[in-house]
């Protein structure tokens, strides 16, 4: 593997903010409001912490690197590699006592998604991806991860993370448009959905109003394990607002035209 070095050090890293993160979990806390008004936006301790010991851990590993996360300023590299760091993607999911949540960290090469992982600490799993392969890495062995497609809509599992989420009105519609035409649609699991669409479990993943550490992470495992994420108009990701995920290419194709109406 082309990235393997970045592979090997951002698992660890992973692991040991993962612990970080399960020291908080399902514990009394303080919660902030990072937006506060008709929006909740929280943050917690455990989110900083986190962010700090991964951007700790990049640092020392590569100085020239980079990084840009969701709770503290952008750290400027001197080199073509940028890291994306989410430390607790689902926060609300979090603060709920509810496993659905994850540690993000994307390794970008000239603005492209190269490396991605998913940490979900509680059940002991790391997600990965180089946009070739994708793996889940659990128990000490590492398996490799494939999509499970579909042949229409109507044999379809779609989830999103939350109906509010949605960026405006026209998404909402528009989400609600395609969930009518597929089997089953289902709301919760932030960064996990992606997950279980790169591993066979859910075939579509609909979502608006994103940051880039939100999804660019996840565009490599999802990739590599066969799928295929865009925006709504069928562009490649270099940032967030709408994305779409799909267990294969003709799905995609049947999804962005109902999204497209």
């Amino acid at each position: 593997m082309k990235y393997q070095a970045f592979c090997n050090h951002a698992e660890a890293l992973l692991a040991r903010a993962g612990e970080l993160a399960l020291g908080y979990f399902r514990q009394r806390m303080t919660v902030e409001d990072k937006a506060p008004g008709d929006d909740f936006d929280p943050v917690t301790i455990a989110d900083r912490e986190v962010e700090t010991c991964l951007r700790e851990g990049l640092r020392q590993a590569w100085p020239e690197h980079g990084v840009r996360g969701e709770e503290f300023a952008p750290t400027a590299g001197s080199s073509e590699f940028t890291w994306l760091i989410d430390p607790i993607d689902g926060t609300r999911a979090f603060i709920s006592g509810m496993p659905l949540w994850g540690i993000l960290l994307g390794l970008l090469e000239a603005g492209r998604p190269r490396l991605g992982f998913m940490h979900q600490p509680y059940l002991g799993e790391i997600f990965g991806g180089d946009g070739e392969q994708a793996w889940l890495l659990r128990n000490g062995s590492r398996e490799a991860l494939r999509t499970r497609p579909v042949g229409s809509l109507a044999e379809a599992v779609l989830y999103t993370t939350h109906p509010d989420q949605f960026a405006n009105d026209a998404d909402t519609g528009r989400h609600a448009r395609l969930a009518g035409r597929v089997r089953l649609s289902r709301y919760g699991g932030d960064c996990y959905s992606y997950c279980m669409l790169a591993a066979g479990h859910v075939q579509l993943v609909v979502e608006s109003g994103l940051q880039d550490y939100d999804i660019l992470p996840l565009v490599p495992i999802i990739e590599g394990a066969g799928g295929v994420v865009t925006d709504w108009q069928g562009h490649a990701l270099r940032g967030g607002g709408q994305v779409l995920a799909s267990a294969d290419a003709a799905l995609h194709a049947q999804a962005l035209a109902v999204l497209a109406v």
